[in-house]
């Protein structure tokens, strides 16, 4: 076994349960050396609970470390673009909360970057990672689903006024989106892991529940590559929070629990066509072996990636898919049409998808 990857975790707001979860848990792959936020009194709290000696607030000082081998960028969304492109420069390995940039044309930029650097890039969907969705995936890559009719996609959580209550949430220059950007980006995410690109799609969006700049409740329908159907719905203004995913194949019905942060954990409801099918779920089941959850599970991923040289496992393609996808749902909100997939340079939201610009 390899020594354990050494670790800056940058911004301790969310980048405190990227240690919690992912990090200390697993102390034969990670070791989290220094931590770097602007907030002192925040720096300080997280450094003392972990035992972290090394705190800086210049994101420049973490680069000069020669002993940090992954910079994990926790900070707010705006600030994500310079400090990965920065990092990947620096010759470091980066981990980077959604959304990873603010358009297109910035994750295009961030990828011209990541083809020349050492080290590897891996945006954080840590939804993906659950034994029901690990499972449900593994059943779809064994090409036992059969052909692909409808989905339904549902993020229904509660965000209140105190939620908002901070300078960089709820506004277009830095928190680039609402719901669609810092909340249903996970379930979207699992929709097109498990059912590829969208060809199409048509959406509606609204600011309903909070005072804010940014969207709060969506609707839309998608159209797939593969012809499938999908309804999508979100909100704030939930009273009982879920996540909930519905998939229907020619062969197998997949629907997952209603944990609003983890919804890839068991148990899912797997429904076979017929005894044929069953015993051949049964079988590719078989020797499934457990994996971790939500970072946990990411964060062994990537540390089995890095040790093997191959590459993380999400990448800026998906993370590209993902700001693709959050592109097209305010581009047909706004002008009340469909908007058609792949979308390419000329297109006016490429540079940017935020009403200001």
């Amino acid at each position: 076994m390899p020594d354990p990857y050494r670790v800056a975790v940058v911004g301790c707001g969310i980048g405190r349960s990227h240690i919690v979860e992912g990090y200390k848990p697993q102390p034969d792959k990670f070791r989290v050396v220094a931590l770097c936020d602007l907030d002192q009194a925040r720096l300080d709290t997280v450094a003392d609970e972990f035992g972290i000696e090394r705190r800086v607030a210049d994101f420049d000082a973490v680069l000069a470390m020669d002993d940090v081998d992954i910079v994990d960028v926790c900070t707010p969304p705006a600030t994500h673009k310079w400090m990965v492109i920065a990092a990947l420069k620096a010759g470091k390995h980066v981990v980077c909360e959604k959304p990873l940039v603010g358009s297109l044309r910035d994750v295009d930029e961030v990828m011209a970057v990541e083809r020349g650097a050492m080290g590897r890039l891996m945006p954080i969907f840590q939804y993906r990672y659950g034994d029901g969705a690990q499972k449900a995936k593994r059943i779809l890559d064994a090409g036992l689903a059969g052909r692909p009719f409808v989905a339904t996609a549902e993020t229904h959580w509660k965000r209140t006024a105190a939620y908002y209550d901070n300078p960089w949430r709820g506004r277009w220059e830095t928190e680039l989106g609402g719901v669609l950007m810092t909340h249903a980006i996970h379930i979207h995410d699992l929709v097109t892991y498990f059912m590829g690109p969208v060809e199409n799609l048509f959406a509606r969006v609204a600011t309903l529940v909070n005072d804010i700049e940014v969207e709060d409740c969506v609707s839309s329908s998608w159209r797939m590559a593969n012809g499938a159907l999908v309804t999508s719905s979100a909100t704030l203004g939930a009273q009982t929070e879920i996540s909930r995913l519905r998939f229907c194949f020619e062969n197998v019905t997949f629907e997952s629990g209603l944990s609003p942060y983890s919804p890839a954990d068991e148990p899912w409801s797997i429904q076979p066509a017929s005894p044929e099918v069953a015993a051949r779920i049964e079988a590719v089941l078989s020797d499934h072996r457990p994996v971790g959850r939500r970072f946990t599970g990411q964060m062994a991923d990537f540390h089995a990636r890095l040790v093997a040289g191959e590459p993380a496992p999400v990448t800026s393609a998906d993370a590209r898919r993902a700001l693709e996808l959050v592109t097209a749902f305010y581009d047909s909100a706004s002008s009340g049409r469909d908007v058609t997939l792949p979308i390419a340079a000329d297109h006016p939201n490429y540079a940017s998808w935020r009403p200001a610009a």
